[in-house]
This record gives structure tokens, sequence and C-alpha cells, in this order.
């Protein structure tokens, strides 16, 4: 079930501060570096940015050719193979994976390393690069969002360790239909305080 979200600026922010908003892949034990999906750009304080995050995800591939598979819709539990067929690479459903909780991509191809990236409507969430042949890349995600404070940061990028180590605010999106998300903080001075986010307005799912 998608869910509602209504970003509101009630932030002192003089800085005309970029929010990043992202999820973690937690089927690997390291710490990976997270893709941007989101970024608000030139919210000013007292502005709401409305967006919707959806709990469906698509998967897409890329093979070392250079080419790009059509996105397929992609449930936990599933996996899906890139394979070489009389029509050339692609990537096609593949009946169940090893875990309930995770999307996973196995590189069926004879040669070739591929890339396998997961959207979430439409823009990128997570990717894994170079799964060499007979590989599995894998994703698991909790109802969950990432939300902070950064700059200098462009939507479908991986963001680099320091800034994700500065993001720490972690929101639960289970059981909820609609919320606001509200950011309040910052300020002049040379000590404002952090920034801070909430969510209000909560509608149960």
């Amino acid at each position: 079930m998608d869910v509602q979200l209504n970003f509101i600026n009630n932030s002192n922010d003089e800085t005309n501060s970029d929010i990043v908003i992202f999820q973690k892949n937690v089927a690997t034990d390291f710490d990976e570096l997270s893709v941007a999906w989101m970024v608000i750009k030139y919210s000013g304080v007292g502005d709401n940015h409305p967006f919707t995050f959806p709990m469906s995800m698509t998967v897409g591939a890329t093979d070392s050719y250079g080419n790009h598979t059509p996105q397929l819709a992609a449930k936990n539990g599933e996996l899906l193979c890139m394979q070489l067929t009389t029509s050339g690479d692609r990537l096609i459903p593949y009946g169940s994976g090893t875990s309930p909780r995770e999307v996973q991509v196995l590189n069926n191809l004879p040669k070739g390393a591929i890339n396998a990236s997961i959207y979430k409507s439409g823009k990128l969430l997570a990717t894994k690069t170079s799964i060499a042949p007979q590989r599995k890349a894998v994703f698991e995600f909790e109802p969950t969002i990432w939300i902070g404070v950064a700059s200098q940061i462009v939507q479908g990028q991986v963001m680099n360790s320091a800034i994700m180590y500065d993001i720490n605010t972690e929101l639960s999106l289970l059981g909820i239909a609609s919320a606001d998300i509200v950011m309040t903080g910052g300020g002049p001075g040379r000590n404002p305080p952090p920034f801070s986010f909430k969510l209000e307005n909560i509608v149960t799912a």
C-alpha cells in the first residue's frame, strides 16, 4: 500500500538546505552506501512538499555491454534472473528466492558482470554493481525511511559515508496510510539547534 506523505518545513533554516530521503538495504552485513532516493530542494520556511512513498518496487539490470533491461515489478521473496536468450540478455522472473524478505537478482549469463537496481516511483532506490556470473544481488528493506539535511546531494546518486553518518533520523511507515513529516530546528547564530524530523497527523492504514 502506498503511503501519502507531506514534508513541512517548520524550521528556521537560513542556508537553503537540501532534504534527502532514502532507504537502507539491510540484506548486507556491512554498512553499504545508500542512494539518494529523493532530494527536496529550495524548500522555504513554511513550505510543504507532498509525495507518495510506494511499498511496491521494480527491478532493472544492466549488462557489461551497456544494455538496460526493462524494469520488472518485484515482491519480497522473488528471484529474478539475468539470462542469455535467443533475443539477447534479458531479465526474467525465476521463481522464489532463498529468503521471503528479500528480492534477489541472479546473474545467469555465461560471461560478464551485471548491475542490479531497485526503483520506487521510477526513482533509483538501491543498486548493486559488478555481480559476477552465478552470483546474486540481494535487497531487503524495512518499512522505514531515513531523512536528513545535506548539501550538494544529487537525486539518484550514491551518497558518501560522511553524509550517511550525519543522517540518523529513521521514520517507521509501518501501518501508516498518510502523515506529515515536520522539520524543525536550524536558524541563525553560531550554535543553532539541530534539525529534527517527526511524523505528525498520522492516519493509520
